[in-house]
């Protein structure tokens, strides 16, 4: 099938950035070319709709990006899209491209203000899910977790050679929101005494007995990683100081977790969702959202990703309880 018979299709991405944006863009251009559409590049997110920065996919534009992290796109939040006579504007910027479908590269935000847009000109879109908070229903993975979690890893073993050498304790807040996803996994492959997240009730008075404990047995150190969500990390460092007896300091990763070379886990799932997009469209999908669920990819309509709470898998939140207790 020529590019004539199809039309036009636009990736963008739009909301937090993470690593493996860039991957899945340049694999959605390339696969779309392939299957015969006439790929196009939005920049600036939803504002970049707005503002008409639309562009033909090149290779040129598209070419040495795989090893970059963030997005080459670049990314925007636009309140002016919640306005019907904005994303008319937005919709009359891609119709004068021949633009009939889109690929939104983000969280579930970003999918919300797409489907709203659908709603309105029926233009169809599909969603590569991509966050490091982990926190879209529907799919066990987003692109960018596994990136994020090996800053946080590194960061973590970096902290643990001052704390060893110091016999201090070291309190560190990852990013999240209101998902403990990072903090969990992070705890739990760095060795970490302590973790408090918004997912498990915790008692500071039992780790405070349960540290106290170790410390009479011999334990120098202290690692304790808490979730952005709980907002207990400035108190949990006073805890560990004052009422453990235990010289403790905090770091918070921010930012720097959402950066960085995407791994290799990340660029690989960044082609495999980017190819289940274009083959949704390709198949008439108007409105649906790639997954990873259970090993397997597919994709589910916006209604059954946005009206669903993410839970972090049980068994993981099992391994974790005795590090809150």
């Amino acid at each position: 099938m020529n590019t004539s018979e199809k039309p036009g299709l636009a990736i963008m991405t739009s909301g937090g950035d993470s690593a493996g944006m860039n991957p899945a863009v340049k694999c959605a251009v390339e696969y779309a070319s392939q299957r015969g559409y006439k790929p196009f590049l939005v920049y600036d997110g939803l504002r970049g709709l707005i503002a008409n920065k639309i562009v033909p996919a090149s290779a040129e534009l598209v070419s040495g990006i795989m090893h970059k992290g963030g997005t080459v796109l670049r990314s925007s939040r636009s309140p002016q899209f919640f306005e019907l006579e904005t994303r008319r504007i937005a919709y009359e910027n891609l119709k004068s491209h021949g633009i009939g479908q889109l690929i939104v590269i983000g969280g579930d935000g970003s999918f919300r203000a797409l489907n709203q847009f659908y709603a309105d000109f029926q233009i169809p879109f599909a969603g590569i899910p991509a966050t490091i908070d982990n926190d879209i229903a529907g799919t066990d993975y987003c692109l960018g977790v596994d990136t994020a979690l090996n800053v946080i890893r590194q960061s973590i073993d970096s902290i643990r050679d001052t704390a060893s050498s110091f016999s201090r304790a070291f309190v560190v807040e990852v990013m999240g929101r209101h998902c403990g996803y990072l903090a969990l996994t992070s705890a739990l492959s760095c060795g970490a005494e302590i973790c408090l997240v918004p997912e498990i009730e915790y008692n500071l008075d039992t780790i405070g007995a349960r540290i106290k404990q170790d410390i009479q047995n011999g334990r120098g150190y202290v690692i304790a990683v808490v979730a952005e969500g709980t907002n207990m990390a400035e108190y949990v460092t006073r805890f560990i100081n004052d009422s453990i007896g235990m010289e403790a300091r905090l770091t918070t990763l921010g930012h720097v977790q959402r950066g960085g070379s995407p791994t290799v886990y990340d660029r690989i799932m960044a082609y495999k969702f980017a190819v289940a997009a274009v083959d949704a469209l390709e198949a008439g999908q108007k409105n649906s959202i790639m997954t990873f669920k259970d090993g397997t990819y597919s994709h589910l309509p916006i209604e059954q990703v946005a009206d669903a709470k993410y839970r972090v898998d049980p068994a993981l939140i099992k391994l974790a309880t005795p590090l809150a207790n």
